[in-house]
């Protein structure tokens, strides 16, 4: 059960993004792109994958110490902000401002990973995909913002 509710805490975040990016498409479609932008279908599947990793790296830390504030502070901190980035980036069309949150977030991610791997190796290592993915997404987002 409590899997369950470490997914459903990730998707909810998803869910709220998904909600700000509803015509993402069409914003996406219209900016100049670098030539290594992906195509837009592809951010769905690899979200989907990346938040599983999310839920599942929460678990197993709760697992071993509960809910301490320092890991599950910096957990929801960056449940929230990538959340945030999505209605920033997509729903206010402010690559700007979506540039700084999101290099706040990825500064955030990092830190839970470090906190994450002290209490379980295994969760610190399911949440490097996701900051790896959260800096070449800032990187876009930079080039977005310069290009557009």
């Amino acid at each position: 059960m409590a899997l369950a509710g470490f997914l459903l805490a990730a998707f909810a975040a998803a869910a709220l993004g998904g909600v700000a990016s509803a015509d993402a498409g069409t914003y996406y479609d219209g900016l100049d792109r670098p030539a290594w932008a992906p195509p837009a279908w592809l951010f769905g599947p690899v979200w989907t994958v990346l938040y599983t990793m999310i839920g599942v790296a929460g678990w197993l830390v709760w697992r071993r110490v509960g809910l301490r504030p320092l890991p599950f502070g910096l957990y929801a901190g960056q449940l929230v902000l990538n959340a945030a980035w999505t209605w920033l980036f997509f729903a206010f069309e402010q690559p700007g401002v979506a540039f700084a949150e999101i290099a706040v977030l990825w500064l955030v991610i990092a830190a839970n990973a470090v906190v994450f791997a002290r209490v379980s190796r295994l969760a610190g290592l399911l949440l490097v995909p996701y900051l790896l993915w959260v800096g070449y997404a800032a990187a876009l987002n930079l080039t977005l913002w310069i290009l557009n």
